[in-house]
């Protein structure tokens, strides 16, 4: 075989890594557990809509409509999961940092830096093309009734496709650059969500009508770089326009950017690939240099190595698990910056909301969008973040030894537990402040009625969604400043225990981590759109209902007339005291939830540490 052609395969058709990838994630249960599931939900979701959206007796022209309104939907749903399941099958090259022999030994094999570079890419990202087309069929049963051209078929699965490919990159190139480990594969996961959900947020902010009165809009500069806004503008074209700069002089880029935002997302998404892709395999031969050096903040601020055997004396208190989980995991300089810069962060952009519309730079609208939509990413942020510690908190110690050395103290299951919920939660209690902070001065502010701003902070005459009645509403319902935090604490609880079962029984802190989100956010997704569904239609239960779910009780807050609707219809304040009820009843369930969690986990806890004993 010609020396080139041989090359060639290597790099991907016949690459050791990447069939050694495929291969090994071919047989293990979690990726087809992943596929089956996958494959599963979009079955079933396309078989209700079409059941929903196409009947028997219904004309052509009905029936095309039905099979658009399927297709928008899968369409949707198949970019949310690929977006989910991308960092999940890519957690895998992020966590081979954590290992430096993995990358030492990859060097000295025969294999080049494209090589191994290309291998973890594709290797690794064969799984996420293959959900793909596994689902090709489903599309092409809405063809069957028309109203679905195939070009938007296969334009949906471009942007999908496109999607995956920047995530997976992005993981790779954290891999190559030692920038990733155990730890950085929440923040990944985390990162790709907090991007899509803030540029969603930003694009609804900034857009125009196409003209005075019109319900279309314009697309705007955040369009090219979600793929749920280049999908938007494939499957509602008809609200969501791209500009044709017809008779105005403006440069490619702008044209490009603006008229073709679907072209411009796939190409920028591989473009961006394919920059990584070069720099990782540049970068790749100087993976080890920097083993073993003094950090430079450690350096610049004078202090002591990782692991120096003096320290000064601590109280430690009654309970020296949740000390260690509330002081001593936070005293690094990152966790420092990290935790802290939240609050300053957060604190500010509260205030900075108020003086916009203060000053008359935003309307009450404006305002309105921004405050549901920064208090839902912080909340959103927050049980993250509570996820992810208490996910790790068990198998780290797994990992490194503590564990072994915890069990031949004294202390039991029960107080172990109990400590590790009470110090995480004390370690998050300035995290959860942020929003209920944001709270307060708004509140504040609609109390004082703006402090003499000619605007007011009162929207009168808003229309009660499904209902002919209007009400008068606040910017924001003042009583969120209580309502939040008396949700928000126990419904965190509750995700500190799902993390901490998950980091009980997982081999692995990978492992952990993932199945903590998934559960939790399957659970938390379901609640949502419960909330949601009986919020509009069942008067006070509705209202009830919906501050279970702490983003759903911001947007009741914000947006009562078309949240709970049902309950405001006959008054704002029989919702406000129905959510009021809701609030104080959520408080009670998460906390029983809470201590019936912490009772089972306690009961199976030493036959699941001794069945996992010497697992690492």
């Amino acid at each position: 075989m010609p020396a080139f052609l041989n090359w060639l395969l290597r790099l991907l058709p016949t690459n050791p890594i990447c069939m050694r990838l495929v291969q090994g994630g071919s047989c293990r249960l979690r990726h087809m557990y992943l596929r089956s599931g996958y494959l599963g939900v979009m079955i079933v979701i396309l078989l209700f809509a079409m059941l929903a959206n196409v009947q028997g007796s219904m004309s052509v022209r009905q029936l095309a409509a039905g099979a658009a309104n399927t297709f928008v939907l899968i369409s949707y749903l198949q970019v949310g999961l690929i977006c989910l399941l991308t960092p999940i099958f890519m957690a895998g090259a992020i966590a081979q940092e954590s290992n430096r022999w993995t990358w030492d030994i990859l060097l000295t094999t025969p294999l080049n830096s494209l090589q191994i570079v290309l291998g973890n890419l594709f290797g690794r990202l064969f799984f996420i093309l293959a959900l793909l087309f596994s689902t090709l069929p489903l599309f092409a049963v809405t063809q069957y009734f028309g109203g679905v051209p195939g070009e938007s078929i296969f334009a949906s699965y471009a942007i999908a496709g496109a999607s995956s490919l920047l995530v997976a990159a992005i993981a790779v190139t954290m891999s190559v650059t030692r920038t990733g480990g155990r730890k950085a594969v929440f923040w990944f996961y985390a990162s790709v969500v907090m991007f899509l959900y803030a540029t969603y947020a930003g694009d609804g902010m900034l857009r125009a009508p196409i003209a005075l009165g019109a319900a279309a809009t314009y697309t705007t500069v955040l369009t090219p770089v979600n793929p749920f806004l280049a999908l938007e503008v494939l499957l509602k074209s008809n609200t969501y326009v791209p500009h044709d700069f017809t008779g105005v002089e403006v440069g490619w880029l702008m044209r490009i950017w603006y008229a073709q935002p679907i072209t411009t997302f796939c190409w920028l998404c591989i473009g961006l690939s394919v920059v990584m892709i070069g720099y990782s395999t540049i970068r790749l031969r100087a993976i080890g240099a920097k083993v073993g050096a003094l950090p430079w903040y450690r350096r610049m601020l004078g202090l002591a190595a990782p692991g120096a055997v003096e320290r000064p004396a601590r109280h430690v208190g009654t309970n020296p698990i949740a000390w260690r989980e509330s002081v001593a995991r936070g005293k690094t300089l990152p966790a420092i910056v990290a935790r802290w810069g939240f609050v300053a962060i957060g604190v500010t952009i509260g205030l900075t909301l108020i003086g916009l519309y203060h000053a008359g730079v935003w309307t009450k609208p404006d305002l309105q969008t921004a405050v549901a939509a920064v208090l839902s990413a912080e909340v959103v942020i927050i049980a993250l973040i509570a996820l992810n510690m208490s996910a790790t908190a068990v198998t780290r110690e797994r990992e490194d030894g503590t564990l072994d050395l915890i069990l031949t103290t004294p202390l039991q299951p029960g107080p172990y537990l109990a400590g590790k919920l009470r110090g995480l939660i004390q370690y998050l209690l300035p995290l959860l402040l942020v929003p209920t902070i944001t709270l307060a001065l708004l509140a504040v502010y609609v109390l004082a009625d703006g402090f003499g701003n000619p605007n007011g902070t009162v929207l009168t005459g808003v229309p009660v969604k499904d209902s002919t009645a209007t009400i008068d509403v606040p910017l924001v319902l003042p009583e969120g400043a209580i309502l939040l935090p008396l949700v928000l604490v126990p419904f965190v609880a509750v995700c500190v225990m799902i993390g901490l079962y998950w980091s009980i029984k997982s081999k692995g802190t990978i492992g952990s981590v993932v199945g903590a989100v998934a559960v939790a956010g399957a659970a938390s997704g379901v609640l949502g759109l419960c909330a949601m569904a009986t919020g509009n239609s069942m008067p006070v239960i509705g209202a009830v209902v919906t501050t279970l779910s702490p983003v759903n009780l911001i947007w009741a807050l914000v947006y009562p007339a078309d949240t709970i609707s049902g309950s405001v219809a006959s008054g704002l304040g029989t919702g406000r005291i129905s959510m009021l009820v809701g609030a104080i009843l959520a408080a009670v369930v998460y906390g029983f939830i809470v201590y019936m969690a912490h009772n089972m986990i306690k009961r199976s806890f030493m036959m699941t540490v001794r069945r996992l004993a010497g697992v690492s």
